[in-house]
């Protein structure tokens, strides 16, 4: 039988939208093609391709979203300190903050619980839903 993951009893989290995960040091949101359509049916800047010069980077063979030169992703508001594409963000932002990188150890959840307001709160994910949002995207 598999050794079942610390985190078995399942994990609490509530997005409380406080941008903590949206701003700070540099780093990348890797979009796809279909999350770059849906942002960009979202925004009101043409074609796709026009939202792809303005919005996305390429790092490698993978794109990414921009960021302002603090770090902060383009699309956070600073004023109203909300994402202007919740609705659309990619599924990096959806399944934060059930990431490999999170889900590596307690003491690693921890440290999430620590810089994320809504991590150890809210809601219980259960097993299951856990490991289907930390399969999305490996990070």
């Amino acid at each position: 039988m598999a050794q079942q993951p610390w985190y078995k009893d399942g994990l609490r989290f509530e997005c409380t939208q406080c941008g903590e995960c949206c701003t700070g040091a540099p780093g990348f949101v890797w979009v796809n093609k279909q999350e770059i359509e849906s942002l960009a049916g979202l925004m009101t800047v043409g074609d796709v391709d026009e939202f792809e010069r303005k919005y996305v980077r390429k790092v490698g063979i993978r794109k990414s979203l921009v960021e302002f030169p603090n770090g902060d992703c383009v699309f956070f508001c600073t004023e109203t300190k909300r994402c202007t594409v919740y609705e659309a963000r990619p599924r990096q932002c959806r399944t934060w903050p059930f990431w490999d990188s999170n889900l590596r150890s307690e003491e690693a959840w921890e440290e999430t619980c620590q810089i994320c307001p809504g991590s150890g709160k809210g809601t219980l994910y259960q097993l299951g839903e856990v490991e289907k949002r930390r399969k999305v995207l490996r990070i």
